[in-house]
């Protein structure tokens, strides 16, 4: 996916603002990158550039060679709360997107059972959204994304309102998830220790107009256990170095 000189203004009561202004990337395929940032930058906006939700005022944005010009199912979205429908059945909530592309009937089950026993939730096929947690909810999102099989997955602060064993779970399962499918992850959250722990790459985002201030691997990934605790790995130098790396940059650019 290429971000090239991607402006976006928007009006507020009779004025203009510029919410993001001059942002080029490039996201590899099977990156995981994670966006940081003070609350108001534009990470939320420019998330929404990239799944089609909103057209760049200046610049375009491309994968895979064609212009974003709307939603697609090339990229799938995980909204900060789960956004199933209440009166489906999990395994349905999950097959919907398949489903409505006309998918045989045994393929999209067949693909709803490998995602969501993936995540966890293979013996709650027929559970109605609200008798689940919100973890569970979380996670059955996920895979309903991961059914739709999309070539980006985007998520947009997902675990922030969980609790934090709960955030702490989901978090190790989606790198799990990450490594299992190979896929491409943009993952915002306001957490400095979330985007370390998550992302190959970390990125941080100025205060309005928001523009990228920091881009760099999380280098130190490859040397590590794969299976190391959470709490072990943040408590690791290279783990902290990072962090406070990228917590100064925040506050250097206004957060």
């Amino acid at each position: 996916m290429v971000i090239e000189d991607v402006t976006h203004q928007y009006a507020t009561k009779g004025q203009r603002v510029t919410a993001l202004e001059d942002i080029n990337l490039t996201i590899e395929p099977g990156e995981f990158v994670c966006l940081a940032g003070p609350s108001g930058c534009g990470k939320t906006t420019l998330l929404q550039l990239i799944a089609g939700f909103l057209r760049p005022s200046d610049g375009r944005i491309t994968l895979g060679g064609q212009e974003v010009r709307g939603p697609s199912a090339e990229r799938g979205v995980v909204f900060q709360q789960p956004n199933l429908y209440p009166w489906m059945t999990v395994r349905k909530n999950v097959e919907l997107g398949p489903k409505l592309r006309r998918v045989a009937k045994a393929e999209r089950e067949a693909q709803a059972k490998t995602y969501l026993d993936m995540v966890g939730l293979g013996d709650f096929l027929d559970r109605r959204p609200y008798e689940l947690s919100g973890g569970m909810q979380q996670r059955a999102q996920i895979a309903r994304v991961l059914t739709n099989d999309p070539d980006i997955i985007l998520m947009d602060e997902p675990f922030g309102a969980l609790d934090a064993l709960t955030r702490e779970r989901l978090q190790a399962e989606l790198l799990t998830i990450w490594r299992n499918t190979g896929k491409t992850i943009f993952f915002i959250t306001h957490s400095v220790e979330e985007a370390i722990f998550l992302g190959s790459r970390v990125l941080v985002m100025s205060a309005r107009p928001g523009h990228v201030v920091y881009d760099k691997p999380v280098d130190f990934l490859s040397t590590m256990d794969a299976d190391m605790p959470v709490g072990q790995m943040r408590s690791l130098p290279a783990f902290v170095r990072m962090r406070d790396e990228v917590s100064n940059e925040i506050h250097a650019s206004g957060g």
